[in-house]
């Protein structure tokens, strides 16, 4: 006869096995509603754009809509703190961005922890910032604009999309790297900052490429650097910082993220489809257009590269001497 131990081992046994099947059948069958898409900022920016590009692949691929959720505000913090209090379920993703691991060190009391309670599930890509100057900056290359600046302190100022922004934080890495010293002087957004480099207040601006390639291709503002290791294709002419400051990387990197606990089969089903579209020409088309180009890995690679992303910007956050109460 069966002993009571062992019968009570088979019920356990059969119940794990019920467990995982269910979980197994709901990553099968999931979604079968719609999946929230957290943004935290406002529609018709480049984060924006990017989450709606990726939502609607995923919605025509899966047969449920993935809405975009606008959540801005804080820098970044609403959406990604409405994120980690989600029900880890699969149906609220977030969409990773560089404020994510900037964040985490510039903020004193943020009420999550990024990389404890956001799962990474994929990647997207990386876009690069451009070192930019105002046409009347005589330096035509990077090796040029650090001996214009080191001969000539206190006259140059760095624009910058707002505190603590990766176009702001690029700049203060350049600093850290090379030793110059510029004035920064942050405004409410690019749109401003660029208008004042047009005018020639500012003398530089590490912008998103997106915001700023037209400009750079009219001919108005100059490009000395790409903020990426290498040479985009959108500015092929142009160098890598890194070419004259070696170990120069800033650039941003975008991905979808789940609450904690979010179930593996449930990430692993979003990052093999999300994979899947990144390798379509006309996705990668878009993101080209967009200033990167598809960077496709699995969870376990894009939660090393997070790892790595927020402790590069805590050592220039900490250079900076940067801190929001």
């Amino acid at each position: 006869m069966f002993s009571r131990r062992a019968a009570m081992g088979m019920v356990a046994t059969g119940a794990s096995a019920l467990l995982t099947s269910t979980r197994n059948a709901s990553a099968l069958d999931y979604p079968t509603r719609p999946v929230r898409f957290l943004v935290g900022y406002p529609p018709g920016g480049a984060t924006d754009i990017l989450a709606r590009l990726i939502g609607q692949r995923l919605s025509e691929k899966l047969g449920q809509q993935f809405v975009v959720e606008n959540k801005p505000g804080a820098g970044n913090n609403i959406g990604t703190e409405a994120a980690a209090n989600a029900t880890p379920d699969g149906y609220a993703v977030l969409l990773v961005n560089p404020a994510n691991y900037i964040n985490t060190t510039l903020y004193a009391n943020l009420r999550f922890d990024f990389v404890r309670d956001i799962t990474p599930v994929a990647s997207f890509n990386r876009v690069p910032n451009v070192m930019t100057v105002a046409k009347d900056v005589p330096a035509k290359n990077v090796a040029e604009f650090i001996a214009y600046v080191k001969a000539n302190p206190g006259k140059v100022n760095m624009a910058s999309s707002g505190n603590g922004t990766s176009v702001h934080l690029s700049g203060e890495m350049f600093m850290a790297m090379t030793g110059v010293k510029m004035q920064h002087v942050p405004y409410r957004g690019a749109a401003p900052a660029i208008t004042d480099m047009l005018g020639g207040q500012v003398q530089v601006i590490f912008d998103n490429m997106p915001s700023i390639i037209e400009h750079i291709r009219a001919g108005s503002l100059r490009a000395l650097g790409v903020t990426t290791a290498e040479r985009s294709p959108q500015l092929p002419d142009v160098q890598a910082i890194a070419e004259t400051v070696p170990g120069y990387e800033a650039s941003a990197l975008f991905g979808m993220g789940a609450p904690k606990n979010t179930p593996k089969n449930i990430i692993e089903k979003l990052n093999s489809e999300i994979n899947v579209l990144m390798a379509e020409p006309e996705m990668t088309k878009r993101l080209v257009e967009l200033g990167g180009a598809p960077l496709v890995q699995s969870p376990d690679a894009f939660g090393d590269m997070i790892k790595a992303e927020t402790a590069k910007w805590k050592k220039v956050v900490e250079f900076a001497g940067l801190k929001v109460e």
